[in-house]
């Protein structure tokens, strides 16, 4: 048999290279020593023990207990607090600003609602609808109505209180003249020298009952509804003289007419009932007295927050005076008497 070219035994084992088993791709999917598989595993093999087991630390036998629950019970309808007590606090002041603005826009629509009403009668002429209804007199009666009175719409919003009051001032007042009226009249029933009491005393209901709503309170209502100095000022004046007044009748002096205290023990030996009667005229008439100084105050008080004085009351009076026609009419009158009589004089 002939040999090759080159010499090389045909039945020699091949070399590595014609190996199968030494392929790259299969040596990198072998087995590592360091993992255990059956094909590496030697039981005789000598190695490291492993490391001890050491327990964990056992825990503190005194160990802090957990904080208490809170025992309050939240409630669903509890609001949350979602902010810091700042943010809440100016919440509430915010809402309080916005509620006292409210406020002030309905005091100010209401008041515009009232003027307009006003312009509205004024412009249909004012008598047709702005008819008298004071004294509340029945439409059969021969006299009526002399005045015109709504506090609701003519006086403003803050003065509708005070000039109520006044209102009820007064009509306790006319009530303490009748029943002033009544107390003398049964003194003079129990004791006739007490004739002048009686006489006086139905002088004062006819006299101060319809003196007093025109001369002081009228003033004061005016005052209010178009803020007059000049009806501010003539309501002090009277109403001054008012309050001494009720201080008199008050205390009670003998044969003036007045049923107050000194009258009310006088009468007391006499006859217990009259005398129970005049002292609790005596009691009506100080409690009069002193609402009546209260509210002198109290009313000087608003004036003198609406900025009045009493040069802007002459200017008031001076111009009611020339805007009265019968004024005007005398005074140009007797100017025109004067010019007359300069040209004839020679």
């Amino acid at each position: 048999m002939a040999q090759s070219r080159d010499g090389a035994n045909p039945f020699a084992e091949s070399s590595e290279v014609d190996n199968p088993f030494q392929d790259p791709a299969v040596i990198q999917d072998r087995p590592s020593p360091q993992y255990a598989t059956l094909d590496v595993y030697n039981p005789f093999e000598v190695r490291e023990p492993p490391p001890a087991y050491e327990p964990p630390d056992p825990a503190p036998l005194h160990a802090d207990p957990p904080p208490p629950l809170s025992s309050k019970k939240f409630s669903s309808t509890e609001p949350k607090n979602y902010g810091s007590y700042s943010t809440q606090a100016s919440a509430a002041a915010a809402t309080a600003e916005l509620l006292k603005k409210q406020e002030e826009l309905n005091r100010k629509a209401e008041e515009l609602d009232r003027r307009e009403r006003e312009l509205q009668q004024a412009a249909l002429g004012g008598t047709a609808t702005r008819r008298n209804n004071w004294p509340p007199l029945p439409s059969f009666c021969p006299v009526q109505p002399c005045f015109f009175q709504d506090i609701s719409m003519e006086i403003p919003q803050e003065f509708q209180k005070t000039v109520s009051t006044m209102y009820y001032l007064w009509m306790c007042s006319t009530l303490a003249l009748f029943l002033n009226f009544l107390a003398c009249l049964g003194s003079f029933c129990v004791d006739a020298s007490h004739g002048s009491d009686f006489g006086l005393s139905i002088l004062w209901v006819i006299l101060f009952t319809p003196c007093s709503f025109v001369c002081w309170y009228r003033p004061m209502y005016k005052a209010f509804r178009s803020d007059s100095s000049f009806n501010f000022f003539v309501f002090f004046f009277i109403f001054f003289a008012q309050d001494v007044l009720f201080v008199l009748q008050a205390i009670g002096i003998p044969n003036w007419g007045f049923s107050g205290w000194i009258s009310a023990l006088m009468v007391l030996k006499a006859s217990t009932a009259v005398a129970v009667l005049m002292l609790l005229v005596a009691l009506f008439f100080t409690g009069i007295a002193v609402l009546g100084v209260v509210m002198l105050q109290r009313i000087h008080s608003l004036y003198r927050r609406t900025g009045a004085s009493f040069q802007k009351a002459q200017q008031e009076f001076a111009a009611g005076v020339f805007s009265n026609p019968t004024v005007r009419t005398a005074a140009a009158n007797a100017a025109a008497g004067a010019a007359e009589n300069a040209f004839r004089a020679p």
